[in-house]
């Protein structure tokens, strides 16, 4: 038997040497790419700003417009070519060739020969890591006939640059802020702004003297703040349930997950800037004196889902003192023992266990895996600076950008390298910083007292992205805690990312409970004021000196 194996393997290997010799094209080799990307600015577009990422899509159809293709990683999707470009002219186009990091394939080789719409996209706006910013340029989508062994160059124009950024327009119930903020415009150097939205209950207008409870509302990664503006069209569903009698009053700060970064997780960081300061110091401040919040701590809480639960419990934990509780469902990474599958402090890398197997990024429900996280980096790095996912704007690139060190280059440093994924353990170290549930174990002397009975955090058991692990930790810390948590967490057995133990309204009437229960213990001037707003509509804002 073994005589016959060794017979069969060198039949095999005569054959493969006889077909590769008679067709050598037949399979292309790492590097084997001929064919040339050349990239220019239309004439009219050269005073503008023309360096940045250089993003060519390649995609089967053309509706939508291939940039806007791209989504999760797919085998499927679009091809993707990126390049770094430095001061793009008519006279020095960029060139996309072997060697421009690619998705999925390792390389341009990689890229099946056949008819494509291909489009380029140069991301040069500074403050919104976004294909679809304002002021990106962008090429006309073309039909072409590509083969990457065949030796040619083929040309683009970019033709348009995207249009400026403008907000939607207000309606009666939501309103929608560009809010200039001093803090981060020092820290970047350039003006800087937080974009917002305000949804204002049902009776702001019809009872103008009457305060109200706030709300920060974190959508998942990457959620413009202007989501609620589909969600609370006429006739909606959300709308009905807020509109209803028994439905609490209060007002919705939506915030928004697009930054210089990627998506800003509403925090400090070194690399993103003081968002977090900028939230507590400035943005909140503005929105409860303009639409007349109470100004209380009592009457601020935090919610949201994914992103949003990880931002919702991290700002509860950071500014313990500033809000009366958080709601968060199904949060990123609450313990870094267990970023998704990876634990950072002790695992040497993140694209395979201790075993040499592939990671999962994200499972479906039965369990099987959509795709790896080593697939995901792939993507993103196409999209990052220097062709590193810790500086694209993706899920992975925006919590390097967020949780590590800056760079002496001036970009986020990698927690693992981009295509290797072996983790740095001095840039881990650093991430402690955002370890949610170690900054608690470390400081629960402190925070213990001023976070009881604030926290509410729910998991579906079967999480896509693997979430539910971290949570438990947290849990078991949290069940042993002195002084004691009184933390509620609720697990959805068989439930999967987005999973939610109660609607919307519901979590609102256990904030009014909170509410409720916490004016009393006010001053007997921050009691009767906020008495007379909540049943009497009348009296000042508690945190304004002087305001509306």
């Amino acid at each position: 038997m073994a005589a016959f194996l060794r017979f069969r393997f060198l039949g095999v290997v005569l054959f493969h040497a006889l077909f590769l010799s008679l067709f050598p094209a037949a399979v292309a080799a790492p590097g084997a790419a001929r064919v040339r990307f050349e990239v220019r600015p239309d004439p009219a577009l050269e005073s503008t700003n023309l360096s940045g990422r250089l993003v060519l899509v390649f995609a089967r159809t053309n509706s939508p417009e291939p940039i806007e293709q791209i989504g999760e990683p797919s085998w499927n999707g679009p091809f993707l070519a990126g390049v770094d470009t430095l001061g793009l002219s008519q006279r020095r186009p960029a060139q996309v060739l072997d060697g421009a990091t690619t998705f999925p394939g390792a390389s341009l080789a990689d890229l099946p020969p056949g008819r494509w719409w291909v489009q380029a996209v140069l991301m040069t706006n500074r403050d919104l890591r976004l294909l679809d910013a304002p002021g990106n340029l962008v090429s006309q989508p073309e039909l072409l006939d590509v083969d990457p062994r065949r030796a040619e160059t083929r040309k683009f124009t970019l033709s348009r640059a995207l249009p400026p950024e403008s907000l939607p327009p207000d309606t009666d119930r939501v309103k929608h802020l560009r809010f200039p903020s001093p803090s981060l415009t020092a820290f970047h150097g350039r003006p800087m702004f937080l974009r917002a939205s305000v949804v204002l209950p049902r009776t702001f207008n019809s009872e103008p003297t009457r305060r109200y409870p706030l709300v920060v509302d974190i959508g998942g990664f990457g959620s413009r703040h202007d989501r609620f503006d589909r969600a609370l069209r006429e006739g909606s569903k959300l709308r009905g349930e807020l509109d209803a009698s028994d439905t609490p009053q209060m007002i919705l700060l939506a915030l928004d997950g697009a930054g210089p970064s990627g998506d800003p997780y509403q925090i400090n960081s070194d690399n993103h800037g003081p968002y977090g300061d900028a939230l507590i110091r400035e943005l909140i401040p503005h929105v409860e004196h303009a639409f007349r919040g109470i100004g209380q701590p009592w009457a601020r809480f935090t919610t949201g889902g994914s992103t949003g639960g990880w931002v919702s419990f991290a700002l509860q934990v950071l500014y313990p003192d500033f809000f009366g509780g958080c709601w968060s469902g199904f949060p990123d990474g609450v313990d870094f023992r267990a970023h998704q599958l990876v634990d950072i402090y002790r695992d040497t890398n993140a694209f395979v266990n201790v075993a040499g197997f592939e990671r999962p990024s994200a499972r479906t429900l039965l369990g099987d895996t959509k795709f790896t996280i080593r697939f995901e980096v792939a993507l993103e790095n196409v999209l990052g600076d220097g062709g590193s996912y810790a500086n694209g704007g993706g899920q992975w690139g925006s919590w390097n950008a967020v949780y590590g060190p800056r760079g002496s280059n001036g970009r986020a440093l990698p927690l693992w390298d981009p295509r290797s994924g072996r983790i740095d353990p001095k840039v881990a170290e650093t991430w402690q910083r955002y370890d949610l549930r170690l900054q608690l174990e470390r400081n629960w002397a402190t925070l213990g007292p001023k976070l009881r009975g604030k926290i509410h955090i729910w998991v579906g058991e079967a999480d896509e992205y693997f979430l539910n692990n971290a949570v438990h930790l947290l849990d078991d810390f949290l069940r042993k805690t002195d002084p004691p948590a009184e933390a509620e967490i609720r697990y959805g057995p068989g439930k999967g990312h987005g999973w939610n133990p109660e609607s919307f309204v519901e979590r609102l009437k256990r904030m009014q409970a909170v509410v409720d229960a916490g004016a009393p213990k006010q001053t007997a001037a921050s009691r009767d004021d906020y008495f007379r707003n909540r049943f009497l509509h009348g009296g000042t804002c508690p945190h304004c000196k002087g305001g509306r």
